[in-house]
């Protein structure tokens, strides 16, 4: 029999997460039944997106989150003992799945890339910033693209893409080591939003002309001071909203609506899950083929034990990571 560790929900957040809200727990799991496989988890996930879903969840229910996992057991002929899988398992160490919403691992996945690379720039950070800038954003080469929290999972990818296809790249984060890293993978400008005097004139001196691509992680006031430096006809993907996550007073005011009537402004909120099918795997493979090339570099931030889950959830809120923050179990 197997003793499966699991990290629960012990009480909703109230602000910024705590180690007491969470709870660890050790269940035994049953024998596997015909068409079922035990999953052991390799790589462990935690994304910004988990303090809104976290919401949805009952007190008492699991995390939730991808993991890349083995398979060590198996009742299923389509993933035979061995076979490396992408999986919703959540925040747990061993789980038990039918085969439904398993991904196996690309068969052209190469031997130099990490398997941990399935949970960032070749999994699902790397397809959103992907889909968010060339579909969302349908950004065109010689335009001017922004993008917050630049130096995280998604938006260094952006970054990146937007870099490949012809753009002009500001980026800005929070620490002077991740605008360094920035500068490194070919931003035109990146400062760090925390240091400066002005956001507003900051952005201004990056981009005198005004901004067509808005990659939007942060929400709140940073967008307040971007929107108003979009270019005519100025579009804006709509990731996340990090900067607002843990309030728990009112959120900022908005902008008024000429900033956006005026400028004839497109504002869209997406989540990645839109995309399935073929274009979710030629996405997957030119992620994959850019970084295999270089083209495309990648930082983790890997934080090892399970039972640390919380404390690299906790980090990645914080911004403590550089690049994506990944659990390994």
């Amino acid at each position: 029999m197997v003793n499966a560790k699991s990290w629960t929900l012990k009480k909703h957040f109230q602000g910024k997460p705590t180690q007491s809200d969470f709870e660890l727990k050790t269940a035994e799991l049953p024998p596997l039944k015909n068409g079922e496989v035990l999953l052991e988890a390799l790589f462990l996930s935690v994304d910004p997106y988990m303090r809104l879903a976290s919401k949805r969840l009952k007190e008492g229910d699991m995390m939730m989150g991808q993991q890349v996992a083995r398979v060590v057991e198996s009742k299923n002929s389509a993933f035979p003992t061995g076979t490396i899988v992408v999986a919703l398992s959540g925040w747990t160490t061993h789980s038990i799945s039918d085969g439904k919403g398993l991904e196996k691992l690309s068969t052209e996945w190469p031997d130099t890339l990490p398997l941990s690379l399935a949970l960032g720039t070749v999994g699902m950070p790397g397809l959103t910033a992907y889909f968010g800038l060339l579909d969302i954003c349908g950004v065109k080469g010689g335009e001017t693209v922004l993008v917050n929290a630049a130096a995280g999972a998604v938006g260094s990818v952006v970054g990146q893409i937007a870099k490949l296809k012809g753009c002009k790249v500001v980026g800005t984060a929070g620490s002077d080591e991740k605008i360094t890293y920035l500068k490194q993978v070919g931003f035109d400008v990146a400062f760090n939003y925390k240091t400066v005097d002005s956001l507003e004139e900051t952005l201004k001196k990056a981009s005198p002309d005004g901004y067509d691509c808005y990659f939007d992680n942060v929400g709140g006031e940073f967008s307040n001071t971007v929107i108003p430096q979009m270019k005519a006809f100025g579009r804006i993907a709509i990731c996340g909203a990090i900067s607002v996550y843990n309030c728990t007073g009112p959120f900022p005011p908005g902008l008024p609506p000429e900033s956006i009537i005026y400028k004839q402004l497109r504002m869209e909120g997406f989540l990645v899950t839109r995309w399935q099918g073929d274009v979710r795997e030629k996405a997957l493979k030119d992620l994959m083929k850019w970084v295999s090339e270089g083209k495309i570099q990648y930082q983790e931030h890997i934080i090892k034990g399970f039972e640390n889950m919380p404390a690299a959830f906790m980090g990645m809120l914080k911004g403590d990571n550089l690049g994506k923050t990944i659990v390994k179990a």
